[in-house]
């Protein structure tokens, strides 16, 4: 085909989720809420774990890491929404479109590879108690942190060079924020290698973490039921659930869009579901983790006492 004669895309429009003025207000409070508490949340869990040397630990260390990596995802979307939610003419530039994608992608896919050193974290700790420290040590802590990046990277890098080197000449309006099949689906190109590459990449992706977390619970469900106590093996499940939770949210999600066969035909949903990956779930991490963790309640408590002490002084 020749693109000779086309109109190039220079900017996209983004439709928003409703042209109701009522509906925009509740809406704007309802993803502001959002958004504060996601920054104020993961931020609040950032400082306590560098202040608190009690959190010093491997486990600690990445949940700082997975507390920024939220605040970066829910940054490339939430601002850009709010602000254009009451705007009759919402756009997004070619350059700008990209962005939004690339950081995107790069925290996703380093999310993902976080919970799965996470996972690994806990199976040293509770297969292997004795040599903990030994195995966890900083360097091998720094690998398992440099590592999600570094594949976030890649396949970040792999699908903006596939997806913005394609034309597009057709009408350039997206359903609601800057996402790779919701762009790709507006290319006036074939998409079929495109598709064919999210599809992989994202399969090889999630099922490689997916395999590494899958693999370390079953051996730390092996390892509990050795536990000769009730109370020791609910301690020692305690542990995981936080970790448990967040895990089964984000696959769940990220599997339905990226991996689910008929995800190219309903982007209707893939809209409303990439807005609670985007936005709700960096929100409930830090809360996931605060509420069901014994520690990290115990080093809110310690911190706020110490806060208190010196008011009183």
């Amino acid at each position: 085909m020749d693109y000779r004669n086309e109109t190039w895309v220079v900017e996209f429009f983004l439709m928003g989720l409703t042209n109701n003025l009522h509906q925009q207000v509740v809406l704007f409070l309802i993803l502001f809420v959002i958004y504060l508490v996601t920054l104020l949340g993961n931020l609040g869990m950032i400082t306590l774990i560098w202040t608190d040397s009690r959190l010093h630990t491997p486990m600690y260390f990445f949940l700082s890491h997975l507390s920024f990596v939220d605040i970066c995802s829910s940054s490339a979307i939430g601002p850009k929404m709010l602000t254009d939610i009451f705007v009759e003419r919402k756009v997004i530039s070619f350059f700008g479109c990209a962005v939004q994608i690339a950081v995107l992608c790069q925290f996703v896919v380093t999310e993902c590879f976080l919970l799965a050193s996470m996972a690994y974290d806990r199976y040293i700790a509770i297969c292997k108690p004795l040599l903990y420290t030994l195995i966890m040590s900083h360097q091998v802590c720094m690998k398992l942190v440099v590592g999600p990046y570094a594949l976030g990277f890649v396949s970040t890098m792999t699908h903006i060079n596939f997806t913005f080197h394609l034309p597009y000449c057709r009408t350039n309006t997206i359903n609601h924020f800057c996402d790779l099949l919701p762009v790709l689906s507006l290319a006036c190109a074939d998409t079929h290698v495109n598709k064919n590459l999210l599809f992989i990449m994202s399969g090889i992706l999630g099922v490689l973490s997916g395999v590494i977390i899958l693999v370390s619970y079953i051996y730390i469900i092996i390892a509990i039921l050795k536990i000769s106590s009730a109370d020791g093996r609910r301690k020692a499940f305690s542990t995981c659930s936080s970790h448990l939770t967040v895990v089964s949210i984000l696959y769940g999600t990220l599997f339905f869009i990226y991996v689910h066969p008929g995800s190219s035909f309903s982007l209707d949903i893939n809209k409303v579901v990439s807005l609670f990956y985007t936005s709700v779930i960096p929100m409930l991490n830090p809360l996931i983790y605060s509420l069901r963790n014994k520690e990290v309640k115990e080093a809110f408590r310690r911190t706020f006492e110490r806060k208190k002490f010196f008011v009183s002084r």
